[in-house]
């Protein structure tokens, strides 16, 4: 058996520097599968992307999968690479386990929860739109906020900002009064401890997504993080949205935590590995 990749079209490049090709996965020149890689644009051009590997059912239980992906890594080392990173669904049991043997470790998860009434908020909190004249001040709070995230995760403070940047130019046109996209503030007792984005309209999410969410240091501890996730639990549910999804780095164990404690289970593992 001799599992090959080969060329399914011409390479995609895009104006901000990124590329991508699709491959079929070949077994002495007999396609049995196939895969796309990319580079990724948030995390920068070193960074690649293996998306879409599958293997044709007859052909599964043979070892292809493995040699495909090995394959898909030369390629990505050969366009300047230097890790690389996949989404895998949680139910996907056997890709897990695959990418587990080839050295990939957990950088973060993406979770989802149904969502079929609206809870009620603690007594004294209440939430409120973020408006035109704070949009300013909240954007660049929350550019800060992302790079100092992002370079944690190592990636470089220039990109960061301007992948941040980016991302507010593209989802928020509009800033505060974007039509599908909700810029909260939570208020306890007549003060300002948190905030919240959630969007109500994103590619690749069947309901609300949560962009952002961030309770003020002098706050945190007295259980401001849950109810700003009840917030966006009742601005899903209001825009008509049956369920609610997010992101949380590996790392963040209290964030982790919260969420499981909330009803949100893992909807699919965030995966990385560096190549040399």
């Amino acid at each position: 058996m001799t599992t090959t990749l080969r060329p399914a079209g011409p390479e995609e490049r895009h104006d901000d520097g990124t590329r991508a090709r699709r491959y079929d996965v070949c077994d002495n020149s007999r396609r049995v599968g196939g895969v796309r890689l990319a580079t990724d644009s948030r995390s920068g051009p070193a960074a690649g992307r293996i998306a879409d590997l599958r293997i044709d059912p007859a052909d599964r239980r043979r070892g292809r999968a493995t040699v495909a992906a090995l394959a898909a890594e030369e390629v990505l080392r050969g366009w300047g690479c230097r890790r690389i990173e996949l989404t895998v669904p949680a139910e996907a049991a056997a890709a897990v386990r695959l990418a587990a043997a080839l050295g990939y470790t957990e950088r973060g998860r993406l979770l989802s929860k149904p969502l079929t009434e609206a809870p009620r908020l603690p007594e004294g909190s209440a939430d409120r739109p973020l408006s035109a004249a704070e949009y300013p001040a909240w954007r660049d709070a929350a550019v800060a906020e992302y790079v100092r995230a992002q370079t944690a995760q190592g990636m470089s403070g220039d990109h960061a900002e301007k992948t941040a940047r980016a991302e507010h130019r593209e989802l928020l046109p509009d800033g505060a009064a974007t039509p599908g996209q909700a810029l909260r503030f939570l208020v306890h007792d007549g003060t300002d401890v948190g905030h919240l984005w959630v969007a109500l309209r994103r590619p690749g999410q069947p309901g609300g997504y949560v962009v952002d969410v961030w309770v003020a240091p002098d706050h945190r501890g007295r259980g401001h993080g849950r109810t700003l996730m009840l917030v966006a639990e009742r601005i899903s549910l209001a825009a008509g949205r049956a369920a609610l999804g997010l992101s949380v780095h590996a790392d963040n164990t209290p964030a982790r935590r919260l969420y499981d404690s909330l009803g949100y289970r893992t909807a699919a593992y965030r995966l990385w590995k560096p190549i040399l």
